[in-house]
């Protein structure tokens, strides 16, 4: 079950420290602020300050009582408010409404606003906007990394998506930059980076000149991480678009882990009580089955209740001294074991029972014909009466966007009739959310005659690879192409099974999705690893339209020992899922690596689909 690390894994850096000086540098903001205050907390900004700091530290700082930032009258009586919000324009506005409304009062009260992770000028001219500017003293808490398991940092920046690939919006770049360099002034230089995207590269770039500006300070320290990887979401919209089928994957999909934690509803506890609970390495249940395909959970789980049935019945033959040691040694872990367990098998018959009612296995057989470009019309039948049932708004969104990337776009007549009919069903003010889903890249159409796989098949069986990519390649160049098929057949993404594929014994990454796919940006960490450059990849890397946004830098020194070689840092800018980061844990397994994750945020199908939607639910 679960995989074990090789023995000769390198070890993992301690990521505890990044939260001991997130919670240092707050203490230190609202010490600035002395005597008692309230604090006033943006919704968003509440789980990950739970994980730094909790309610008793705030206390034992003279923080009274906590608010959430919200849009109406003030029920604060303190004489000292202090404000810890993400640096946007309608938090500036509520800030202001309330200063304002003292004001009106004439009460006189210090306010103090902590931007989360940096403040951004726009904020600072609506405050000044609003004529509150002098009233309040604005600082920054530089808190952009959150050790969410011992091997997966997040910045919890779900906007990162929506902000820069949709709207263009490259603010938060910089804060990417600044966490990089947090790591390599914590951890040491990285020797050597790749990476691929225009996002990456400017990350990249910017990260290097704040690397250039403190040279001394880390050129001396011996790299602990010897590689990093840095990869933009819109290489990859495939797997993210893709059902997850591994355990902790159908767990963030089917109940939503945030920041870390679950909160599992009465249907999970047998109680009346819903519970919220931390899924990490230290859940020695969970850390087991995390990475498995979930056909193979439920049988562990069972497996695991009859060990520990049998550990209990050890009680029956003791004697007075022996059950003493096993009250004081082994009681208590037991019961925590118990506690787990009953939970997760609890989570296992929940997740059946929604997916029965979907009919899962009916939607996976659809999104594996995509992935491989087999009955593409059974397919569309399939998307058609998935919308005319009015199954999800966001489901249909997502099998509709499958199919265009898989599919190079649209054939017009396709486009026009699920539009229509996804608006008739779902309702007209959907019509923007297609807009941004053009924009995007996610759900486009066809211009006439562009029929990529038709033409790419007939061709490939005429020419030879070198002539049909240049074809494919005059294609490409209309418009901003996904050239799936192509990206695919050159990675064998899709791999060859004779029989069925054991998903018990896994071969390679494919086993994230069933043995369908290997996903797109694991396979690519995999073959640049391998070669250690671009070189050889050159044709992919012009399907995935990237050739002047694909990097690697490598430096002569020799500092880097072949232990940290193996430690390997990979940054999704845009997101990442639970089924890439199983996919890459098995892959270090495979080879000997250790991956540690950094995202700008843990997404999946569905957060994908609602940050380019214009309807919120």
């Amino acid at each position: 079950m679960a995989f074990p690390h090789r023995p000769d894994a390198p070890e993992l850096p301690d990521f505890s420290m990044l939260k001991r000086l997130a919670r240092d540098q707050l203490i230190y903001l609202l010490e600035q602020l002395p005597g008692k205050k309230d604090l006033f907390i943006e919704p968003d900004l509440m789980s990950p300050l739970d994980r730094i700091a909790s309610v008793s530290i705030l206390k034992q700082h003279e923080v009274d009582k906590l608010y959430k930032v919200e849009n109406k009258p003030m029920l604060s009586s303190n004489e000292q408010l202090c404000f810890l919000v993400r640096p946007r324009i309608k938090n500036m506005r509520c800030i202001a409404n309330l200063v304002n409304a003292d004001k009106m009062a004439g009460r006189a009260r210090k306010y103090k606003v902590i931007f989360s992770p940096q403040k951004f000028y726009a904020c600072e001219m609506v405050l000044e906007e609003e004529g509150i500017y002098g009233d309040v003293s604005c600082d920054e808490w530089a808190f952009s990394l959150l050790p969410l398991d011992v091997d997966l940092l997040s910045m919890e920046l779900p906007e990162f998506f929506r902000d820069y690939f949709l709207e263009g919006d490259q603010r938060w770049i910089n804060t990417v930059a600044q966490a990089l360099h947090l790591l390599s002034t914590l951890y040491g230089p990285f020797p050597n980076s790749y990476g691929i995207g225009r996002c990456a590269r400017m990350s990249y770039e910017l990260w290097r000149k704040l690397e250039e500006e403190e040279e001394s300070e880390t050129k001396s320290r011996r790299p602990e991480i010897g590689r990093i990887f840095l990869l933009d979401r819109d290489m990859d919209f495939v797997t993210a678009l893709c059902s997850q089928v591994v355990y902790e994957g159908l767990v963030d999909d089917t109940f939503r882990i945030k920041c870390g934690s679950v909160d599992f509803g009465p249907e999970v506890t047998s109680s009346d009580k819903s519970l919220k609970v931390l899924l990490n390495a230290e859940d020695k249940v969970f850390s087991e089955i995390r990475n498995e395909h979930f056909s193979n959970v439920f049988g562990f789980l069972s497996q695991k209740a009859r060990n520990l049935q049998a550990q209990y019945d050890r009680r029956r033959g003791m004697d007075i001294k022996q059950m003493k040691n096993f009250v004081s040694q082994e009681l208590k872990g037991l019961k925590q074991e118990h506690r787990l367990l009953s939970l997760h098998i609890g989570a296992c018959e929940s997740i059946m029972k929604k997916k029965t009612k979907q009919d899962f296995q009916e939607l996976i057989k659809t999104e594996h014909a995509l992935l491989e470009g087999f009955n593409i019309r059974e397919s569309t039948s399939y998307i058609e009466e998935h919308i005319d049932r009015q199954v999800s708004p966001i489901e249909s969104l997502r099998l509709m966007c499958l199919l265009s990337i898989t599919e190079n776009g649209l054939i017009p007549k396709d486009y026009r009739s699920l539009k229509t009919q996804y608006l008739q069903s779902y309702g007209p003010e959907h019509l923007l959310t297609f807009s941004n889903l053009r924009r995007a890249g996610l759900l486009t159409e066809q211009a006439p005659g562009e029929t990529l796989t038709a033409v790419e098949s007939k061709v490939s069986r005429l020419v030879t690879d070198k002539a049909a990519g240049k074809i494919t390649d005059a294609f490409s160049s209309l418009a901003k192409r996904s050239n799936f098929r192509a990206i695919s057949k050159k990675l064998n993404l899709i791999p060859r099974v004779d029989g069925e594929y054991d998903l018990k014994v896994p071969r390679d990454m494919a086993y994230v999705f069933s043995g369908a796919y290997v996903p797109l940006s694991c396979r690519i960490i995999e073959q640049v690893l391998e070669r250690r450059s671009w070189q050889g990849l050159e044709e992919v890397v012009r399907l995935l339209n990237c050739s002047e946004c694909s990097f690697t830098d490598m430096t002569k020194e020799d500092r880097a020992s072949s232990e940290s070689l193996r430690l390997i840092l990979v940054v999704f800018l845009g997101g990442c899922t639970f089924s890439e980061i199983s996919a890459l844990r098995f892959l270090g397994r495979e080879k000997g690596y250790r991956f540690i994750f950094l995202t700008t945020a843990v997404t999946n199908s569905a957060r994908l689909m609602e940050a380019m939607s214009e309807v919120k639910t």
